[in-house]
């Protein structure tokens, strides 16, 4: 690791001294970021939440813990009668102070998280029934209510929406990309973009999210640039504060150790990383935090197939790659075919890429063509011709028709990728075991992307629903509380967005909302209790 001169390094520290300083006011003594040789101690000060992930679930976190709070508008009735019943019931308080599972009870959605679920009717009341009903909140900046926060993200705000694919659309809808308390059709209009349909291009997201952040005024809680290398508990012996701190990897909550030794307790945690300066050095820092708000999506890691031959540079696993193979010229004139593989919408991008620039493709995948988990029997086909373009070859230029009527596209479904050759070949298996062998210019495999989150104790397979196994968005999401989003095994630490399930950017606004209610009510108690401790606050014993 390269480490940049001690100029940068004190630019860095001063940036972040104003901050905290400016936030905290007396309470700072000194920076909670330090070189990674100092040891930590008592006196560094410790910030109550970091935000790891700078894209929406990010963003809409260090929305309401800056403060903003949503309330029912005074004209608002929602569809929902009975919702709107427990809403009255409450309209003096803002939704973030109220009892989210009473509200959650007995709504329905496509997600499996009840408060997701609650935050979505709110701001999109009925709208997988096709209604375009106004939201029923309106947003209050409570400066009473800010949370000290910072947000860590490898790039600008708008995290893995700024290394997308820009020609292609998005599959949600503009309005349920956007994020609480601006509409991205007003934004939209303001900065004369011209949005011709229902769905944009994710260079248009992106750009919304970054302009967000300043428009709401959070980008005193943002750093870019800024690479995680650890996320560690720090320990220390329950009855003796004067001993330094112990960084072990110890999984429970209190540890009680046998022939009279001392017990160790959980307390804080340390965040290591560093952030790349303008010249490409590496500033290293280290911060305390009371809570960790895992926010970094699932785009990190792409999914692998793990066969022979899969880490020939003729390998590709992102649209990115593929994009930029096009771009250089690099599958001009070549007589091979491109074999994709996958059946999910990045295939299906890639398919359409493809046949946009009149490269003959080799479409693999493992599912029947009549299965019904397939993600276009789930999309509507006015909506989405484009996609149901992709899904009507599947279906019917097959490799058991004649192969010269579709030679410039031909699927093979229900089939497996056993392995990739030096000689650009591929050899493929039926369902029925039968096995081929094929030629092509360039593999593109699009089956998926996991998070990554090696920076965790055991990469973080010790929190998902299903112990020491990777955590992926489907199959196994971390396991939270599904009203304060607080993972299960591991106090303290928050997950929000894809890695909890919620894919859509309409769901994983609800996380955001579960947890700025859970720190919320933990700040009061605690500011609570320091009051108590001063005999009040007014200097009487």
């Amino acid at each position: 690791r390269t480490y940049s001169g001690t100029e940068t390094e004190g630019q860095l520290l001063n940036s972040f001294v104003q901050y905290f300083g400016d936030s905290l006011g007396k309470k700072i003594k000194r920076m909670p970021l330090i070189e990674e040789t100092v040891l930590p101690g008592d006196s560094l000060l410790t910030l109550p939440v970091v935000i790891i992930g700078n894209g929406p679930s990010g963003i809409c976190l260090s929305y309401l813990l800056s403060g903003y709070r949503p309330y029912l508008s005074p004209e608002a009735i929602h569809p929902n009668p009975i919702l709107h019943t427990k809403l009255e019931e409450a309209r003096h308080l803002s939704i973030v102070d109220q009892d989210l599972e009473y509200l959650s009870e007995g709504l329905e959605g496509r997600s499996s998280n009840p408060v997701a679920v609650l935050f979505d009717t709110l701001l999109h009341p009925d709208a997988d029934f096709g209604y375009d009903y106004p939201p029923v909140l309106h947003w209050k900046l409570e400066q009473h209510n800010y949370i000290p926060h910072i947000v860590l993200g490898k790039g600008p705000p708008g995290g893995a929406w700024h290394s997308m694919e820009g020609s292609m659309l998005t599959i949600s809808f503009g309005d349920w990309m956007e994020l609480p308390g601006l509409s991205f059709k007003e934004w939209a209009a303001s900065k004369r973009r011209n949005i011709k349909s229902d769905r944009v291009m994710p260079e248009e997201i992106a750009c919304y999210y970054k302009h967000y952040v300043k428009v709401m005024g959070l980008q005193k809680n943002f750093r870019d640039n800024v690479y995680i290398t650890s996320v560690s508990r720090l320990y220390r012996e329950k009855d003796d504060e004067g001993r330094s701190h112990q960084n072990e990897d110890i999984s429970s909550q209190h540890l009680e150790v046998e022939d009279g030794q001392k017990s160790l307790i959980k307390r804080n945690w340390e965040i290591r990383g560093y952030q790349r300066a303008t010249d490409g050095s590496h500033v290293p820092f280290c911060l305390f935090a009371e809570n960790v708000a895992l926010a970094t999506g699932t785009f990190d890691s792409p999914g692998r197939l793990q066969v022979e031959g899969e880490d020939f540079p003729f390998v590709l696993h992102s649209m990115s790659d593929f994009g930029a193979a096009i771009s250089k010229g690099k599958l001009r004139g070549k007589a091979d075919p491109v074999l994709i593989v996958g059946a999910g919408l990045t295939a299906a991008d890639a398919v359409l890429c493809a046949y946009n620039n009149n490269i003959p493709v080799v479409h693999v995948f493992r599912r029947r063509v009549t299965d019904t988990s397939l993600i276009f029997k789930q999309l509507p086909k006015k909506l989405y011709p484009e996609y149901h373009k992709v899904y009507h070859m599947m279906c019917t230029q097959s490799h058991t028709v004649d192969s010269n009527q579709h030679s410039a596209y031909t699927s093979f479904p229900e089939h497996n990728v056993l392995s990739f050759k030096p000689e650009m070949k591929c050899v493929l298996q039926s369902a029925s075991g039968l096995k081929k062998i094929l030629k092509f210019s360039v593999a593109l495999v699009l089956i998926g992307s996991h998070p990554n989150l090696f920076f965790l104790k055991d990469q973080g397979h010790s929190i998902g629903h299903h112990s020491n196994q990777p955590i992926t968005c489907k199959g196994n999401p971390i396991e939270i509380d599904p009203y304060t989003y607080e993972c299960t095994k591991e106090a303290n630490l928050f997950a929000l967005g894809p890695l909890v399930g919620d894919n859509f950017v309409r769901f994983l606004k609800g996380g955001a909302l579960g947890i700025a209610r859970c720190l919320a009510i933990r700040q009061k108690k605690k500011h609570e209790l320091i009051e108590s401790e001063d005999g009040g606050g007014d200097g009487v014993p």
